[in-house]
């Protein structure tokens, strides 16, 4: 076997007494995962005894360029030796000026959108929360459609909007002015849920107040890779509008390229009136977060709305080097498209084999493992074999891959090769868990 495809895990875990005596409980990859990273590199990850894992996880998809792309870091090791600067708050700087340029002339204005940026905190919560903010400002209604299995962050205006009954549980106090809606497909394939939707709000009786807006993710990340059809995104789109709603797109996972185009609403040919982006801005991994409006919705007060780190000049540098390297043609985005063909034919392939079924869009898809169990058991062999993979779903049923955008076929291949093999052996009764 070529070594440079061959992940090589450390046959021990690392020694976890002061995570276990300093640390919260709250944490979660690192007891699927208990290894203790030194570097990365690319699609590859190395711990402190020397292994070597595949990372088909990528920061949740703020990785999408893979670990240390070095066009990135070299564009920061610059910037980091000239002295630039590195927190800003909202003054104007040299690196927030080259990023908006390049974010209007590369992105925005090839696709016709027009959209006012704002810099908000640094993570997808934070966007999540001033678009909520925003809408319910402009339309001066208070409630929000969002849908089922949805998540949109952790702070409670976000968290009011995500579906998961676990991390709503953590708040702590009531959750209130948002309904859930019935997502593309969750009532099976007979049952369009978008003209259900739309009868519930032209009927004054149905108990549905009028939303200041429409929250819709075009595939859901953490919950299970469900992905909205086009024609049903067009159904909300127009539904939102003729009921005086704003539509925003959370586009923090889905987004930078990870379904193919920049944005994950464009095959669609929507224009939602507010968009939110974090996780892979920055390109590099670094805290970065926004939303985008109509200009006409750009209602705020200075001050309205803020936060302590929206100036972060250094992921201000790696995303424009982003969006220069990547996005200045069309030769990646189409790439991309081409290898998430590769990483649907296989899992097709695998769901064939098990009588299972598979989920998502683009470079952004998973294999219904039937049962949170058999899904765990999947990735378990995996790390035990070198591949960093996780899980989502209502019940963790779904082998979630998010490989980087950026790695090679071969790698690509032979990290599939060694995913089917996980699959296979947990999946036939008389190695492993039979699908439920």
């Amino acid at each position: 076997m070529n070594v440079t495809l061959e992940p090589s895990p450390s046959p021990l875990s690392c020694d976890i007494s002061l995570y276990d005596r300093t640390e919260s409980r709250v944490r979660t990859y690192c007891r699927t995962m208990p290894r203790q990273f030194g570097r990365a590199e690319g699609v590859w990850m190395y711990d402190d005894e020397g292994g070597r894992y595949l990372d088909f996880l990528s920061g949740c998809s703020s990785l999408n360029y893979g670990h240390n792309h070095p066009v990135l870091k070299q564009a920061l090791l610059d910037y980091i030796e000239a002295g630039g600067i590195t927190h800003s708050l909202d003054l104007h700087t040299e690196a927030k000026s080259a990023f908006l340029e390049a974010f209007t002339d590369i992105i925005l204005k090839p696709r016709k959108l027009d959209y006012r940026i704002m810099f908000t905190g640094p993570t997808g919560t934070n966007a999540v929360e001033a678009a909520l903010k925003l809408a319910r400002k402009i339309t001066g209604r208070q409630h929000i459609v969002a849908f089922t299995n949805g998540f949109h962050g952790m702070t409670l205006g976000s968290l009011a909007c995500t579906g998961n009954a676990g991390k709503r549980g953590g708040a702590g106090v009531p959750l209130g002015h948002v309904s859930h809606e019935p997502f593309d497909g969750y009532c099976g394939p007979d049952v369009d849920t978008a003209d259900l939707l739309d009868q519930r709000l032209s009927d004054p009786s149905s108990g549905l107040d009028e939303p200041a807006a429409i929250l819709v993710e075009t595939v859901q990340g953490e919950g299970g890779l469900n992905a909205a059809s086009a024609e049903w995104l067009r159904k909300i789109a127009s539904i939102a509008k003729r009921h005086g709603a704003l539509l925003i797109v959370d586009d923090i996972q889905a987004g930078c390229g990870r379904t193919g185009e920049f944005f994950s609403f464009e095959d669609a040919g929507i224009v939602p009136d507010i968009v939110t982006l974090a996780k892979s801005l920055s390109g590099m991994g670094l805290p970065f977060a926004m939303t985008l409006f109509r200009p006409e919705l750009d209602q705020w007060a200075p001050g309205e709305h803020n936060g302590t780190f929206r100036g972060n000049n250094h992921a201000f540098v790696t995303a424009t080097a982003a969006l220069r390297h990547f996005w200045s043609d069309g030769i990646f985005a189409a790439d991309v498209v081409r290898r998430g063909r590769l990483l649907e034919r296989r899992l097709e392939a695998m769901a064939r084999e098990h009588g299972l079924s598979t989920r998502g869009r683009g470079m952004m898809r998973g294999l219904d493992a039937g049962s949170g169990e058999a899904a765990a058991a999947i990735t378990a062999a995996a790390f035990d074999r070198g591949i960093i993979i996780e899980t989502s779903g209502s019940h963790d049923e779904i082998v979630k891959v998010l490989a980087p955008l950026t790695i090679e076929d071969d790698v690509f291949a032979h990290g599939l090769d060694m995913l089917e093999e996980c699959v296979r052996t947990t999946m036939t009764p008389a190695f492993g868990v039979a699908a439920e």
